[in-house]
């Protein structure tokens, strides 16, 4: 059965509510029944869900995908334009002009506002139940400002009672997508689609700029052993992931596909690898726009959930959740994890912070750290992660500039370089600071870094390593050696003068350890200290107080740093690429999170050992205090680095770097790339 049949007994459950609801909010459009400062909100908020309407009749009708290209154009432009930068000051969907104008209204008018705008995939994708929910919201909320006296707490207690009523059916829809391959529209269009009719990318309900129109375009251009050998780096990597876990892959039912709109035809090579493995291959709710139509826009929106986030929705969130989980169980535990491919080189984003946006208070910062911590536990419940893996590959996309076939071109290099010639040069690392009591390591110039970190000591040297090598399986590109520190007698100063995470920018980084916890941090984006101590809270300790170091490594792959400098585009390396361009420092858990039982070897045949630290052992006793469910990693590049040095339990020292280069006897082929730099 199709995806299409599939959901129409949903469609049909909900065919006579949508009709009585939609002929409603059309009658909205003349109306002039409420307060005057609100009719304008009511009225464009109404037109959007009529042009959700008309999208979902005509794809529902196989009108749609027989639209021309410009006319394919047209409705994209008119879901998105209003939050274009140069639009997004006078939407709506900007908490800042909604309270302008609506009053204390005008922060859950917007976020009402923000839920109705992001239907257009559901719109595209047949799913009439979503669309009609949100559509009763919408008219539940007018009729209530019909009568003149709604306040500002019942419109937020109609929202949380909204939250609550329908989490269900947003898991079992969640839920389902991320597991069962029967629920997939994208894959037919993958697999299917004339990719050199560009118009298929706008049937995938996100939005379409000339990022995604250029990817496509050139990788169309690409031969067609370029394009299988991209796609073969990406699966190749998944599969030997499974081979290092010991665990057979045709005893899984499915690998979920995460990429960048533009990159199908590589898919599509993907899909038919995965199903050689015998495996399914979906990508249901996973294909991404490389261009948000403004970040802006969705980071005003991030903490929307402190509308309706308590105890109550928490509980009513992971029973539901957990019942859908069982109707899909057999998928579930046929999951066989994501495989996903991310793309780097937008425009760099500094965020604003905006007083009128919606924001967690203290206590929901706390509740929303342990809900992510319990929606984790609930999934380990149903997806084995002893039987679960990944894989992860970055290419660039157009908007990184004039080079970009260059910079492409060098991508691929990075993430195919001989992976065995870096066993060897990491062997050799990895030899070095499995003798180590601590490692040193110092910044040089701006860089004030001066940190040491405590490492794992071996009972048997001969059989056990501390650090794992990291040779491009399941973390593409090949280059790094990593360990979970030991937390007590890991001290100091992280600094990094610029560094991006998650995509945003952080100026002046600067993070103190005190036995292995975070002690103190702030960075420089703001004015406010503390905007900056807020701006650090959210997007690096995500709401925790405190975390741990969870991770301490060496990158190793400077062709990857090369590139960077040479292009100038090290701030828009994605992490997967910044990690091996030096020494890195993961905050929050430990890289074998939730997965420490599950024993690791390198290539050597020496079990890696240092998967726990002092926070993490307590999953047995106390798995909230054990996890905090975030692992950011903070890169110093090599120009900003001194020296890192081993200092063995004797006091006597073995120098891995000195001055920014490789001196460790066996490593030297690794400056090769830094000495040939302009």
């Amino acid at each position: 059965m199709g995806y299409r049949e599939m959901t129409k007994e949903e469609n049909e459950a909900v065919k006579e509510r949508n009709e009585l609801v939609v002929g409603r909010i059309r009658e909205i459009l003349t109306e002039s029944s409420v307060d005057a400062k609100f009719q304008d909100y009511f009225k464009k908020t109404a037109e959007k869900i009529l042009l959700m309407e008309e999208i979902y009749d005509l794809s529902e009708k196989g009108e749609y995908r027989k639209l021309s290209l410009e006319e394919l154009q047209a409705y994209n432009k008119k879901v998105y334009e209003e939050f274009y930068e140069e639009n997004y000051a006078t939407s709506y969907g900007n908490p800042a002009y909604a309270v302008e104008k609506l009053g204390d209204m005008g922060q859950v008018l917007s976020h009402l506002y923000y839920r109705i705008s992001n239907l257009f995939a559901s719109a595209l994708t047949g799913k009439k139940q979503i669309i009609t929910i949100l559509e009763e919201l919408f008219v539940q909320i007018y009729n209530r400002f019909e009568e003149k006296d709604i306040t500002g707490e019942e419109l937020r207690t109609i929202l949380s009672e909204f939250a609550h009523d329908y989490v269900e059916i947003q898991q079992e829809v969640r839920i389902r997508e991320m597991v069962n391959p029967e629920w997939d529209y994208f894959l037919d269009i993958i697999c299917n689609a004339d990719l050199t009719d560009l118009r298929y990318l706008y049937y995938m309900g996100v939005h379409v700029t000339e990022n995604e129109i250029k990817t496509a375009e050139f990788i169309n251009s690409l031969s067609e052993d370029e394009v299988k050998a991209m796609a073969f780096t990406f699966t190749e990597g998944f599969r030997i992931g499974y081979e290092r876990l010991k665990v057979d892959l045709k005893t899984k039912k499915s690998i979920r596909l995460y990429y960048a709109l533009g990159f199908e035809r590589m898919m599509r090579y993907a899909v038919q690898n995965i199903e050689g493995y015998g495996v399914k291959a979906t990508c249901s709710a996973a294909v991404i726009s490389t261009t948000e139509a403004n970040r802006q826009y969705n980071y005003d929106h991030k903490e929307d959930m402190a509308l309706y986030l308590d105890k109550a929705y928490v509980e009513r969130y992971l029973e539901t959740a957990r019942q859908a989980y069982e109707a899909q169980k057999v998928w579930a535990n046929g999951y066989a994890g994501p495989a996903v491919l991310e793309t780097f080189g937008e425009k760099e984003f500094d965020p604003k912070r905006k007083d009128e946006a919606i924001q967690f208070d203290e206590k929901q910062r706390k509740l929303e750290t342990q809900f992510s911590g319990q929606s984790m536990e609930l999934n380990s419940e149903y997806i084995n992660p002893e039987e679960r893996s990944f894989t992860i590959i970055s290419y660039p996309i157009p908007e990184i500039g004039p080079k970009f076939k260059e910079i492409f071109a060098e991508t691929v290099k990075v993430n195919t370089l001989d992976y065995k010639t870096y066993e060897t040069i990491q062997q050799k690392l990895i030899d070095a600071l499995d003798q180590a009591d601590v490692v040193k390591v110092k910044g040089r110039g701006a860089n004030r870094t001066d940190l040491t970190i405590k490492i794992h000591e071996l009972s048997n040297p001969e059989k056990e390593s501390a650090f794992e090598n990291c040779v491009a399986d399941v973390n593409i590109p090949v280059g790094e050696v990593f360990t979970s520190p030991v937390l007590k007698g890991t001290n100091g100063l992280l600094h990094v003068t610029q560094v991006y995470l998650n995509g945003l920018n952080f100026k002046e980084l600067e993070i103190e350890l005190e036995d292995g916890m975070i002690k103190s941090y702030n960075c420089a984006n703001f004015e406010k200290d503390e905007d900056n101590k807020k701006y650090m809270m959210d997007n690096v300790l995500f709401n925790h107080e405190t975390v741990p170091i969870g991770e301490f490594a060496i990158g190793t792959n400077t062709v990857a740093y090369k590139m960077g400098k040479e292009y100038d585009i090290q701030a828009q390396l994605p992490i997967l690429i910044a990690e091996k361009t030096g020494p890195h420092f993961a905050m929050g858990d430990t890289c074998y999170s939730r997965s420490e039982d599950v024993k690791v070897f390198n290539p050597d045949g020496k079990e890696v050992i240092a998967k726990d630290n002092e926070k993490s052992l307590l999953r047995d006793t106390d798995k909230a205090a054990a996890y905090f469910n975030c692992h950011t990693d903070i890169t110093i590049p090599y120009n900003e680095l001194d020296t890192i040095t081993v200092v063995r339990h004797d006091g006597t020292t073995i120098d891995l770097i000195s001055g920014g280069r490789f001196v460790l006897p066996g490593t030297e082929e690794l400056n090769k790339p830094l000495d040939s730099m302009n």
